[in-house]
């Protein structure tokens, strides 16, 4: 099959990383690259890349986009591609704001294109196996994450690395939200409390999630970029070389035949025919032994799949993506609120920066 042609908008430090793996992807090929600065577009010219300034200087026998500009561009890039009848994969989370959220995935319905979010973690093999593997334990009762890694202090020499919304709410837990929804199921609400105590910045360094999903079972997250730990998912996968690997479980997961940890896949369960209870011992199993990937590359080789009419097993799609944005952003509204946010109580408008939202009641989300 002759590899894809696409357009990856966006050279900054993501974008870079997508051109990276579309080079190393078999099924893909760089027909341009759309970067507005200058100085990025000589460097990589440098590099023998065809390297433009805007999108309508795209070669036309592109036929996919890979969409990695600043957040709030998101959905400006993402439906100009849609527009030109390109399939898109746009790096999470799929816009700023619910409204930009729904209104590119109801273009990519209307136009019937794939429309893909870059939440990469379902691309790793023991994502997927879990999945499969979670039926084990029985009905989820409930789940337990834990991500804390120390932010080096330099990190937040950028001025906007301290501004509102520059915080893990924002920045890190998206991902952890989207994964939670891939391995659980649906969120229903979401209640969160954030501290800035130990960096004394405008912005958290620290928050707790307390969560119920549609199918019954509880949830707890806590998310920090101030506290030093093993425990994340980057560093459980060694995925990111910028963040030192541990190999050490971050999430665990009981049911009412037995438990989970994850990434690991070590499963905890009945040691005899007896009633599985306290008094009774529990039989670990380890979790199989996978290689290690590049989930970036998993992924654009799967998005490059479906655009050739294959299958993209793993990916994000646009809805669920947007589902991500509304829980994602649901956590900060609580944290700023004080109080529970429901699905369906986010407004479209809210961005998780902007203050003087409050949910009055469990009908209605109100500005103050």
């Amino acid at each position: 099959m002759a590899q894809l042609p696409l357009v990856i908008i966006g050279a900054g430090s993501i974008g870079r990383r997508h051109i990276e793996v579309a080079q190393a992807c078999p099924e893909t090929r760089i027909a341009a690259v759309v970067e507005p600065s200058a100085s990025r577009r000589v460097k990589f010219t440098s590099q023998g890349l065809n390297v433009v300034a805007a999108l309508d200087e795209i070669p036309g026998e592109t036929r996919a986009a890979v969409v990695a500009t600043p957040t709030p561009d998101h959905h400006i890039s993402v439906h100009a591609c849609l527009d030109r009848g390109l399939p898109v994969l746009v790096e999470k989370p799929i816009a700023d704001r619910l409204d930009h959220a729904r209104a590119v995935l109801e273009s990519a319905t209307r136009n019937s294109l794939p429309l893909f979010t870059g939440h990469h973690r379902r691309c790793h093999p023991f994502s997927l196996m879990a999945r499969k593997v979670l039926p084990n334990i029985g009905a989820i009762v409930g789940i337990q994450g834990f991500w804390s890694l120390r932010k080096h202090d330099s990190y937040y020499n950028v001025d906007w690395r301290r501004a509102p919304g520059a915080g893990p709410l924002m920045i890190n837990l998206s991902h952890e939200i989207d994964l939670l929804r891939f391995l659980v199921g649906d969120i229903d609400e979401v209640t969160a409390l954030s501290s800035n105590a130990r960096r004394g910045f405008a912005i958290e360094d620290t928050a707790v999630i307390a969560l119920r999903f549609a199918n019954g079972a509880m949830g707890s997250f806590l998310i920090s970029d101030a506290g030093v730990s093993p425990w994340a998912f980057e560093a459980a996968s060694d995925e990111n070389p910028n963040i030192a690997a541990s190999h050490q479980d971050y999430i665990r997961i009981t049911g009412t035949k037995g438990a989970l940890e994850f990434p690991s896949l070590t499963r905890w369960g009945q040691s005899g025919p007896e009633e599985i209870e306290w008094s009774k011992p529990l039989v670990r199993t380890p979790g199989p032994i996978f290689g290690r990937v590049d989930p970036l590359l998993v992924q654009i080789a799967r998005f490059a799949a479906v655009v050739n009419g294959g299958r993209g097993d793993g990916l994000c799609t646009g809805k669920d993506g947007v589902m991500a944005l509304e829980m994602t952003l649901a956590a900060a509204l609580s944290a700023q609120s004080g109080r529970t946010v429901r699905a369906g109580d986010v407004p479209g408008d809210f961005d998780g920066i902007c203050a003087g939202y409050y949910v009055q009641n469990e009908d209605e989300t109100t500005r103050d």
